[in-house]
């Protein structure tokens, strides 16, 4: 994202699912389940998220996807969780994962085929 000087203080749901990399419905499903997280609606009706809720947000994905809670368990968790007072940091968007995913495929293609060619090596002495 481009940053002119100029803080942002609020994000779309989709500048949001850029910056946390998860997808919309994932941030409105949370939203259904975590009483915590409740961005506001513009005059549109759109969400608009402020840096404390995406902080909650990447709280919530660290939870459930690294440290393997449950909802039920990231509820009991959140019952204590209050993120620090706004430090004027800019977010930043992340990279798009279709990206990442595309790098993290090749790799695991050149292990692959790095495993396979020692296995034919192997078979060839084996014989």
């Amino acid at each position: 994202m481009k940053s002119l000087g100029i803080k942002k203080l609020y994000y779309s749901i989709s500048e949001v699912s850029k910056i946390t990399d998860l997808e919309q419905y994932v941030l409105r499903y949370w939203e259904s389940e975590f009483e915590q997280l409740k961005p506001a609606k513009n005059r549109a009706g759109n969400r608009i998220y402020t840096n404390r809720e995406i902080k909650l947000i990447l709280y919530i994905k660290k939870l459930l996807r690294d440290e393997r809670y449950t909802i039920e368990g990231a509820k009991q968790v959140l019952k204590n969780f209050s993120p620090e007072v706004d430090t004027g940091e800019q977010l930043e968007l992340m990279e798009p994962a279709k990206q990442r995913a595309k790098i993290k495929d090749e790799l695991l293609r050149a292990d692959v085929l790095e495993v396979k060619q020692f296995l034919q090596e192997l078979l060839k002495k084996l014989n």
